[in-house]
């Protein structure tokens, strides 16, 4: 198992939560995955890179300085992106159900934010 792989088995034991990947964010793709079966990973990749990259942008034209974390609630689903800045260009995306405990996703996200960054 690679050191991505290990730290993403972190995320994804949080009950509720369908995988984990690390992202690179100017292009979306996939630098190492932990999915469960039928989650899109380089569809969910893609959109939430753009995603992430156009709050990064809009954080930045407020005066509020650099996006760090981005959460977006769907019907049947929540995204995580989180991308400190000692993780460079790359950003952990977190999928998960809609019921997720998500305070224990952020923690949990954070450690592994925490772990990658070393």
């Amino acid at each position: 198992m690679s050191g991505y792989a290990e730290l993403l088995d972190r995320v994804n034991r949080v009950t509720g939560v369908r995988g984990s990947m690390v992202v690179a964010v100017e292009d979306g793709l996939v630098v190492a995955e932990e999915l469960m079966l039928g989650v899109p990973g380089d569809a969910v990749a893609a959109l939430v890179a753009s995603i992430f990259r156009r709050a990064r942008r809009s954080m930045s034209a407020a005066d509020f300085g650099d996006a760090a974390f981005v959460q977006v609630d769907g019907d049947d689903g929540l995204l995580f992106a989180a991308a400190p800045p000692q993780l460079g260009d790359l950003l952990l995306v977190v999928v998960a159900e809609s019921w997720v405990n998500v305070g224990l996703v952020r923690l949990e996200a954070a450690r592994v934010v925490e772990a990658l960054g070393g």
